[in-house]
């Protein structure tokens, strides 16, 4: 019998990451190139395409040169909005919407007096963003250790997440602060600001995971999501997460008769094609795949 090769739906890059690239792309083509801030999306692939349409990656503001600058798909601050507009610079923002959700979110629960917690990487630049929102005291963290050093607890916390969290682990956070922090007199609020499209690109990734005895994941070294998604069906099966068709390994495939891809939410299908491709290959001694 042949090996089995399947791809989840959805594929491709999510809603988000498309708008985002289609704003850079125009903008790029229009003026001839664009400086960015920071990466528009977590995909070296997609990264190198808009560079060669004249954009070029900054790292900070001090190094922006020209009168115009995008903003990434994870989104800023509004300070650092401020301070771009101050000097003059037109800001372009890629932010997807859905993290201008929890942007937003975190700023309402803010103005009302809670302590905001983001259940988040903390150094990822889409939860810096949001914590910015908060524009005041503010935790991003995976676990409720944080609680140990705020004595009193504070009566008022609101929590929200980074957008492409595994909702799984997120209501186990909450379940545990809850326990925790939930006291007489707590005021408590939870928003759920993960992104639908990831969410449902998680669900079908773990329902692949079942149906197969090996997993791969495409995505950027950099990607918040595709590490995510990869976390998340390695629980299942046997997993690898690899960038391009390239790091696939023959080692990898020895005995396994099901093969189940999924790309992350900034991978493009062209990725997708050669990693099947390039699994076709590797595996036509055994038979053909389907």
């Amino acid at each position: 019998m042949g090996v089995k090769i399947e791809k989840a739906a959805p594929s491709g890059f999510c809603s988000g990451v498309g708008r985002a690239l289609e704003i850079v792309t125009r903008v790029a083509r229009e003026r001839g190139g664009v400086e960015m801030l920071g990466a528009v999306v977590h995909n070296a692939r997609v990264m190198a395409e808009l560079e060669a349409l004249g954009c070029r990656v900054v790292t900070s503001p001090a190094d922006i040169r020209g009168g115009a600058v995008v903003t990434s798909a994870h989104g800023v601050s509004p300070e650092l909005e401020d301070e771009l507009k101050r000097r003059g610079i037109e800001v372009i923002s890629t932010t997807c919407p859905f993290v201008r959700r929890a942007q937003t979110a975190a700023r309402e629960l803010a103005r009302k007096g809670f302590l905001v917690v983001v259940y988040g990487e903390a150094a990822h630049p889409e939860v810096k963003g949001i914590l910015g929102w908060a524009g005041g005291p503010g935790i991003a963290t995976l676990d409720t250790g944080f609680l140990a050093s705020l004595q009193p607890l504070p009566r008022r916390i609101g929590v929200v997440s980074q957008t492409t969290q595994v909702p799984a682990q997120f209501q186990r956070f909450i379940k545990k602060l809850v326990s925790a922090a939930f006291t007489q007199n707590s005021d408590f609020r939870l928003l759920d600001t993960i992104c639908h499209d990831i969410r449902e690109r998680q669900a079908q990734a773990a329902r692949l995971a079942t149906r197969v005895d090996l997993m791969l994941i495409v995505g950027g070294r950099e990607s918040a999501n595709t590490r995510h998604l990869a976390r998340l069906v390695a629980r299942i099966t046997p997993t690898h997460r690899v960038a391009s068709a390239g790091e696939i390994s023959q080692s990898w495939l020895a005995g396994k008769q099901r093969i189940g891809v999924v790309g992350g939410a900034s991978t493009p299908e062209s990725a997708l094609e050669e990693v099947l491709s390039r699994l076709k290959e590797l595996t036509s001694d055994h038979g053909q795949s389907g």
